[in-house]
């Protein structure tokens, strides 16, 4: 069945938030469809009425600018009804009907239990898939786009496309990391994802990297300080709790045992983390302080989620930034590693010099 929208995976229990930023970026961008939800099954989607404006609901619904979204790809159609003695020949018809061709595939599955449990079968129809949908002309290595087919039952598949630097490059769009054993806490796993997931190459090169100092707000143990060591950056720990004696012994990490709100330091650094269990307002404030006064040059903390009203209080802390600090670039997150928050990088747009005494 063709249609024509938007799809986004995401994390199971949130995927409400995401349909909702789809139906707010289409509004936005003045496109009418619809949002579809179903609880738990870790993906949303924004189906259009008119089919002509798909072009405009990809731009208005760029993966870069989404918050609760994994990955996000376009949606050209739906398959019911699969016989389970052979799924693979009307996913094929139905394929060949759409007027595109594809450079790769992907078969996937949400990252929800009941999505868990059809990645068998994903494994299992990848390579008599790939084979038919190669042999019926398909697949052409002169395409751009990647064909994403995700199962959403055993007998259903939504039918979806990306080009590569428009959608997350891991599969379901969870980088799979490994926990390093060195490592104090699981926390490191959310910065190393963040890394990798809000900057790329070539700011990791520049930005990550010896001779940067950095300040860890509500440090301990040390999860993120043992990150921000791994690249070889002075790290000031500020939190009154004990951190990791091992990352003391780097040579590379000075412990404060401070309030992390009230810590400022002597002059500016390179990084401000943050990963403090706080209101997401009073983080966020305090994160726009630092950087409106010239304290950091940039700075990446996660904003931890109410109960209630979720995306829109990750609206207010985004604006509360825009405001504090003009011209300043926000990416935000729900990373996998994330839970009931979310990651953002602040990049203001021309950091102030300040003379330590205007810093204290």
């Amino acid at each position: 069945m063709p249609v024509a929208g938007r799809v986004v995976l995401c994390r199971a229990g949130f995927e409400r938030e995401a349909a909702g930023e789809l139906a707010a970026c289409a509004g936005a961008a003045g496109v009418a469809g619809f949002a579809r939800a179903e609880p738990g099954s870790g993906l949303a989607g924004f189906e259009l009425h008119d089919a002509g404006d798909r072009r405009a609901l990809h731009n208005a619904t760029g993966w870069s600018g989404l918050v609760f979204a994994r990955t996000v790809w376009d949606l050209h159609g739906r398959v019911q009804e699969l016989p389970t003695r052979d799924r693979v020949t009307p996913l094929v018809e139905a394929l060949r009907a759409l007027p595109l061709r594809f450079a790769d595939l992907r078969l996937e599955s949400a990252d929800s239990p009941a999505g868990r449990r059809l990645a068998g079968l994903a494994r299992t129809l990848d390579r008599p898939l790939r084979t038919a949908l190669d042999r019926a002309g398909v697949l052409d290595t002169g395409a751009t786009a990647i064909l994403h087919v995700l199962l959403t039952a055993g007998d259903a598949a939504w039918l979806c496309a990306a080009a590569p630097a428009s959608s997350s490059p891991w599969p379901g769009g969870i980088p799979r990391l490994r926990f390093p054993s060195s490592a104090p806490s699981r926390s490191t796993l959310k910065l190393e994802e963040a890394f990798l997931v809000l900057m790329d190459e070539g700011e990791r090169a520049r930005w990550l990297g010896p001779g940067l100092s950095a300040v860890d707000l509500g440090a301990a143990p040390g999860g993120w300080t043992w990150q921000l060591v791994r690249h070889s950056i002075r790290v000031t720990a500020v939190d009154n709790g004990p951190m990791q004696p091992a990352l003391l012994d780097s040579g590379l990490v000075k412990h404060l045992r401070a309030d992390g709100f009230r810590y400022r330091p002597a002059r500016p650094v390179d990084w401000l983390v943050c990963d403090m269990v706080e209101q997401p307002r009073r983080v966020a404030a305090l994160v726009a302080g630092w950087l409106a006064a010239g304290r950091c040059r940039r700075a990446l903390f996660n904003l931890k989620l109410p109960m209630k009203k979720r995306r829109e209080e990750v609206t207010l802390c985004l604006e509360l930034l825009r405001r504090s600090v003009p011209g300043i670039t926000l990416r935000a997150r729900q990373l996998y590693h994330d839970r009931e928050e979310i990651t953002v990088l602040a990049l203001p747009r021309a950091p102030r010099a300040q003379s330590p005494r205007a810093l204290r």
